[in-house]
């Protein structure tokens, strides 16, 4: 019952919040058994609320160790993934729901929703994003309320704030309700908020840090107030450090004018336009594959579209067992691609007709790549294969791979050439994947790996990227460093001229440089500052009869001379990650992006 004030008659409880337990760092499930033994104890907290970056980075191991711990909780748990469990995943973030039974929630207690769902990014380096999926959830969620006015409290990862790309699509439609707070984590520390005149509080991580022991908080609603108070495992709960004031919210009222993304841009370049524009409504996260007069490309619901070049229009569909984040590649009348539901799909061009799948054991996230004949694929389960286009069969396996792969891979000089997310770029011999060569960067750590960059290569050199922030040239033969440096801030964003003469990068703040090929020690051609501001995407940098293309994590899409650096247009199709970009000449460029989008601009 909601007394006239939009909150209930005398609710009076208490609950825990936990935040950023990063199971499989340091201290964590150390730091995890120590708060939970206190949850235990402590008699008058009625759930558990766990805000995201639930493990250190996502794998199924980590998974399955935290949900082990957390149940040894003896009260009710609901728990969201955080970034560190959707970027880094090996699964894509398909093994996150299955272990823990779902990745959002929604309950009512002392007369108030809870409603909890994460915001990635998913796979790719960027601003948190929230999935279209996840969108439609809260919204349909949001309309089935019995009562519009109940109390709700959302808990998601992110502060609901421009770190995450489409922050206003949520907070515009929590608004709309009597959202008392919002609940995050992210920060790792204790801090009160406000997002357009929605409190919130951000809680501190579960990690001890450079202290002794972790913590969390202990939420006490009571007497329309809802207050938090740390407590460090085996010691007292300390003074309340924020309060929140609850009463019937009104943010209708609300005049003030906040800010929204610019796409002033596209004013500047009217005659960059969409010649069609198809959103599937599930999150896209890998590139197009074109076939004569065919687009073909996956999605979050593992959905794989033709669309006809021309119009848009839908030729035909293929449904896989989960997500298709692979990026496809095609040969003659079959294209291939891979599914988090851990096959290996090839199918008829023309059609969508299944030809063959092959079965592996964990999900896939990686992008095939085809030459003579041959797929060359990367898994999830430490094994790269080299398959028989026509029949699926194995032609060799190499199962020396510590870490999961995500990248498309290179054949070079016979050699095929990726990194994964072990620290290590690998060279396999294309013909018997006998191990040519390893080369690991100079600064140790999973996720310093060169694994989300797709290689290239030019006058007897492989170059990469990473997130180390540097940029290394090594002899394709040897496996030897030929060239290093940190002096630009690269991440993971490469390409390579169609002439093979110069490499182009993106660093993390405006510029893009090409640099030449040929030359043994880096040598700048040009650079440009294009003004994009931060960027961190891992999409890459593609040339297409002299122009180079690339989209940026908030939706922008630049094509830049690739002899002389000049701008030729920007275009911006939205607010979140653009994956790498299909040139179809220099005027005409397809794109897809998180909002689930498959788009063909056009320079008229």
């Amino acid at each position: 019952m909601l007394v006239g004030g939009g909150l209930p008659a005398q609710t009076n409880f208490q609950f825990a919040f936990l935040s950023d337990t990063h199971i499989g760092s340091a201290t964590a499930e150390e730091d995890l058994r120590a708060s939970i033994h206190d949850i235990n104890a402590l008699s008058n907290l009625s759930f558990v609320v766990l805000s995201g970056d639930v493990t250190e980075y996502g794998s199924r191991e980590q998974l399955q160790l935290a949900k082990q711990i957390l149940s040894e909780i003896k009260i009710p748990v609901h728990v969201i993934p955080g970034n560190h469990d959707t970027k880094w995943s090996e699964s894509g973030a398909t093994d996150f729901p299955h272990i823990f039974g779902d990745e959002r929630f929604s309950f009512e207690f002392g007369g108030f929703r809870f409603l909890g769902m994460h915001q990635g990014p998913l796979m790719k380096m960027g601003d948190g994003y929230w999935s279209p999926q996840d969108v439609r959830w809260l919204k349909e969620t949001l309309q089935k309320l019995p009562d519009k006015n109940q109390p709700l409290i959302f808990i998601t990862h992110y502060p609901l704030d421009d770190g995450i790309a489409n922050w206003f699509e949520v907070l515009d439609l929590l608004k709309q309700y009597n959202t008392q707070v919002a609940l995050h984590g992210h920060g790792h520390a204790n801090r009160a908020y406000n997002f357009e005149g929605v409190p919130g509080v951000m809680g501190r991580s579960n990690l001890r840090a450079r202290a002794g022991v972790g913590g969390f908080n202990i939420v006490t609603v009571r007497d329309g107030k809802m207050v938090f108070a740390e407590h460090p495992p085996g010691g007292e709960t300390k003074p309340a450090w924020t309060t929140v004031a609850m009463a019937k919210r009104d943010y209708a009222g609300d005049t003030n004018q906040y800010p929204r993304p610019d796409f002033s841009v596209n004013t500047r370049y009217p005659k960059v336009k969409e010649r069609w524009q198809f959103n599937t409504g599930f999150t896209i996260a890998s590139t197009p594959a074109v076939w004569k007069d065919l687009v073909i490309v996956g999605d979050a619901l593992g959905i794989v579209r033709a669309f006809e070049l021309k119009s848009g229009g839908v030729k035909w569909t293929f449904k896989a067992r989960n997500a298709v984040y692979s990026t496809p590649d095609v040969s003659g009348d079959c294209v291939v691609f891979a599914a988090a539901d851990g096959n290996v799909y090839a199918l008829d061009t023309s059609d969508g007709r299944e030809l063959w799948r092959y079965e592996t054991s964990r999900p896939i996230v990686a992008c095939p790549r085809i030459v003579d004949g041959v797929v060359y694929l990367g898994s999830s389960d430490g094994t790269f294969r080299a398959l028989n286009l026509t029949t699926g069969k194995p032609i060799w396996e190499f199962a020396g791979v510590t870490g999961f792969v995500e990248t498309r891979p290179l054949v070079y000089q016979g050699k095929v050439i990726f990194g994964a997310w072990d620290g290590h770029l690998y060279a396999l011999d294309a013909k018997t994947g006998a191990l040519a060569w390893k080369w690991q960067g100079d600064r140790p750590g999973a996720l310093l790996s060169p694994a989300a960059c797709w290689p290239v290569a030019a006058e007897g050199k492989v170059f990469i990227v990473a997130p180390d922030r540097k940029m290394t040239a090594i002899d394709v033969k040897t496996g030897e460093q030929i060239w290093r440096t940190g002096d630009y801030q690269v991440r993971e964003s490469i390409g390579l001229s169609e002439d093979g003469q110069r490499i182009y990068v993106r660093a993390m703040n405006d510029f893009i440089y090409a640099f030449s090929t040929t030359a043994s020690a880096p040598e700048k051609v040009w650079e440009l500052n294009a003004g994009f501001g931060y960027d961190i995407n891992s999409g890459i940098l593609i040339e297409k009869d002299g122009t180079v293309f690339y989209g940026t994590k908030n939706g922008l899409i630049l094509a830049v001379d690739g002899r002389t650096g000049l701008m030729r247009w920007q275009h911006k199709i939205g607010t979140g990650v653009v994956n790498t970009v299909v040139p179809l000449s220099n005027k005409e460029v397809l794109a897809t992006d998180f909002a689930g989008k498959v788009v063909l601009l056009v320079a008229e």
